[in-house]
């Protein structure tokens, strides 16, 4: 069973208009509500693809339950620590072409007993093969949050996968998480390394310093530009060969990391194929504006390109 961890979901709240002006009266359309987060649409996206999952997170208030309930609605259990407040609220406005408006709140605080209570439920997981832990934590979350829940995964000999803005990636990876998924902005802002699509040199240079550290393998995701994944031995390279309208690009990310594991966690060897499913699932959820109904994964899939570098 691979869960997820989302210690900071949200209800996202995906709204439109025809531009955005100041002091005056803005009419938006097609309202969405979605329960969120990052470790969210992962789950909703393995078990879209057949892959047994669950959702951990911190839930509070009515936002919570929404939340939670929403997402068993969708088939995916739930596994909640219940806080005091509000679930946050983000509010995501397309105002046009090529113009999106992202307000992201800073959710619910947690105590030190909330965050033992998570550590006691991933303990008690008799199933777990695999945590993925992604997104921001809550206010007041302690600085040894996240190495305490991954210490409680490698106790019961389990995986973990990072999917983290935060630079306390950098002395994650002292643990050796089974992959980590950071983006171009991610690898710049905490390990000052700059690369880019085609540059396929600089790339394994990155890769290299990256597994050195002690990441086991590296699912490096560069927007519109494309994926590089790194085994530290080898190193591919995937990109789309036709054009994108960019909807929104909320959940892309989230959606390519699920759509990769999906397929290589219990196949490894199936690097390419992949590749494809995870590029292919992102660019769906660019065009539909979030998850959808991956209607033209199989289409896209044909359509993209993966080369291995060395």
């Amino acid at each position: 069973m691979i869960y997820t961890l989302t210690p900071n979901p949200a209800i996202d709240y995906n709204i439109c208009c025809d531009g955005l002006q100041p002091n005056t009266v803005t009419r938006t359309r097609g309202a969405v509500y979605t329960p969120n987060g990052k470790g969210l649409n992962v789950s909703f996206t393995l078990d879209h693809y057949g892959v047994d999952t669950a959702i951990l997170g911190f839930f509070a208030g009515f936002s919570g339950r929404y939340i939670v309930e929403g997402a068993r609605e969708l088939g995916v259990d739930v596994k909640p620590v219940w806080t005091e407040g509000i679930t946050r609220v983000n509010v995501f406005l397309n105002a046009g072409p090529d113009t999106e408006y992202n307000m992201v709140n800073a959710g619910a605080a947690i105590t030190a007993a909330d965050e033992q209570a998570m550590f006691d439920l991933i303990s008690g997981l008799e199933d777990l093969d695999c945590l993925v832990i992604s997104g921001s934590l809550p206010p007041n979350a302690s600085e040894g949050f996240r190495r305490g829940a991954i210490e409680r995964v490698r106790a019961k000999g389990a995986q973990f996968v990072l999917d983290i803005s935060s630079p306390q990636l950098a002395e994650l990876l002292e643990l050796e998480p089974l992959l980590i998924k950071p983006n171009d902005d991610e690898l710049r802002d905490i390990f000052g390394i700059d690369v880019t699509a085609g540059d396929d040199a600089s790339v394994a240079d990155a890769m290299a310093e990256l597994h050195a550290r002690g990441a086991q393998n590296v699912l490096l995701t560069l927007g519109g530009a494309g994926a590089y994944f790194s085994n530290g031995e080898h190193l591919w390279f995937s990109n789309r060969t036709f054009d994108v309208e960019v909807r929104s690009t909320v959940c892309a990310g989230d959606s390519s990391l699920a759509a990769f594991l999906s397929i290589w966690f219990a196949k490894r060897d199936r690097v390419e194929d992949a590749l494809r499913r995870s590029m292919a699932t992102g660019v769906n959820v660019v065009e539909c504006a979030g998850l959808g109904d991956f209607a033209h994964v199989e289409e896209y899939e044909k359509r993209i390109e993966v080369r291995q570098v060395k």
